[in-house]
């Protein structure tokens, strides 16, 4: 049951998920990938920008025709091809390593059973992957397998905590489930990056464009930059 601030929040979210669809519109997610591609398209965004993710992602695509292939592949030759994404030392052994755990426990590189599973089942199975953590897992449940996760990043987590969308201490990994238990779980994906765009062009770590603002009016955040944007 949630308590009386639990429920001021979930109102908040509703609001602030309405308001920034009205400023930012519907987001585009990337191409509609199949779980196990977005799988590894998560791995490989990992500290890294979009275009260096895509041209890593694609770049392993054209190097390798199946999954198996890269499960099997020379370890240095995979990093190779995925260098631009960055930590190639890690991603590749992490993938490769995430691959034939796949394959160990359902006979085939695919992850579409995971629908059968409750949300948080098939949360704990995912992060158990090597190099897969509460974001990476959620992304893939909420935009391939539709699955009600939410996706907590760096922007997400700083602006749900000026917004005031969770409690102030609450640690990234509680703030997944926090959302999700007070969000509606129709708006995640959405939310989820809108949160994203507001984080990366308005509500910035260092001086946020608080004037510019489509939820100053929601925003609890006790620093706000009121100087106008020259740009």
């Amino acid at each position: 049951m949630l308590k009386d601030a639990d429920l001021a929040r979930k109102e908040k979210l509703s609001q602030v998920s309405q308001k920034l669809l009205e400023y930012f519109g519907v987001p585009d997610w990337h191409e509609m990938l199949p779980p196990v591609d977005e799988l590894v398209c998560t791995i490989l965004s990992q500290n890294t920008n979009d275009i260096n993710r895509d041209k890593a992602f694609m770049a392993l695509k054209e190097r390798y025709s199946s999954w198996e292939e890269v499960r099997d592949a020379d370890s240095g030759e995979l990093q190779y091809v995925i260098r631009i994404a960055g930590l190639a030392q890690q991603k590749g052994p992490n993938i490769q390593a995430a691959l034939r755990e796949i394959s160990e426990k359902n006979g085939a590189i695919d992850l579409e059973w995971l629908k059968k599973l409750s949300v948080e089942k098939a949360r704990d199975w995912l992060v158990n992957l090597k190099g897969v953590g509460p974001k990476t897992a959620a992304i893939v449940m909420v935009f391939t397998l539709g699955m009600p996760a939410f996706p907590v990043d760096t922007h997400v987590y700083r602006v749900s905590g000026r917004i005031g969308l969770r409690p102030e201490k609450l640690s990234v990994e509680k703030t997944h489930q926090y959302l999700e238990m007070i969000g509606d779980s129709e708006d995640f994906g959405p939310l989820h990056l809108n949160l994203i765009n507001l984080g990366r062009n308005i509500c910035q770590a260092r001086k946020p464009k608080c004037a510019s603002c489509p939820v100053i009016a929601l925003c609890d955040y006790p620093d706000k930059n009121l100087e106008q944007s020259s740009e």
